[in-house]
């Protein structure tokens, strides 16, 4: 198949899932019937701005339009896993290799007793966590809460966070940053 009958084909088919006519996508984009038929069967190519008219009209835009399903990696399996662990014993394991592109970041922490991960200072987003085993302390501004095994805590990233070990044991976290941030 051509690039033509591609960008002809996503074309029909968004222009579908908006309930339009060739005729209707051709006023709102001031072009003719004709050429939205021509487009639609791979006849003719669009310039750049008449296809970017054509996605912006149809809900989406070009980063979107352009974007292969195919592509989508759904399953990450353990040998994707990057772990990085300190000086204390203590590690991250960055669960998902491609979150920087992503708007989420999930992580697995694991704490050392007595340890605590550094401080973050305040930026944009949110932080969700769930303790999967021992019990931590989360420190959010100048309080500090108490979170154990099965408990989860979420909070916005505006003030200086951290998380420490409130128990004789590993702890284990879920961890997960929206937008990513580790």
């Amino acid at each position: 198949m051509s690039i033509e009958e591609k960008i002809g084909m996503k074309i029909r088919n968004l222009r579908n899932q908006n309930g339009l006519t060739q005729e209707e996508l051709a006023d709102r984009t001031e072009l003719t019937k004709g050429f939205i038929s021509q487009l639609e069967r791979g006849l003719t190519a669009p310039s750049v701005s008449t296809l970017l008219d054509i996605v912006e009209c149809l809900g989406t835009n070009l980063s979107d339009f352009f974007h292969d399903e195919d592509d989508l990696q759904i399953v990450f399996p353990k040998e994707d896993y990057f772990e990085k662990e300190d000086e204390d014993g203590n590690s991250i394991t960055w669960l998902i290799a491609t979150a920087q592109s992503r708007s989420l970041e999930p992580i697995l922490v694991r704490l050392q007793p007595g340890q605590s991960m550094p401080v973050d200072k305040p930026h944009e987003g949110e932080e969700f966590g769930y303790v999967l085993d021992g019990k931590i302390q989360v420190h959010y501004g100048d309080e500090k809460y108490t979170v154990r095994k099965g408990d989860s805590f979420i909070f916005p990233a505006n003030r200086k966070h951290k998380i420490s070990s409130a128990c004789k044991k590993v702890s284990s976290i879920l961890w997960i940053s929206s937008p990513p941030s580790f």
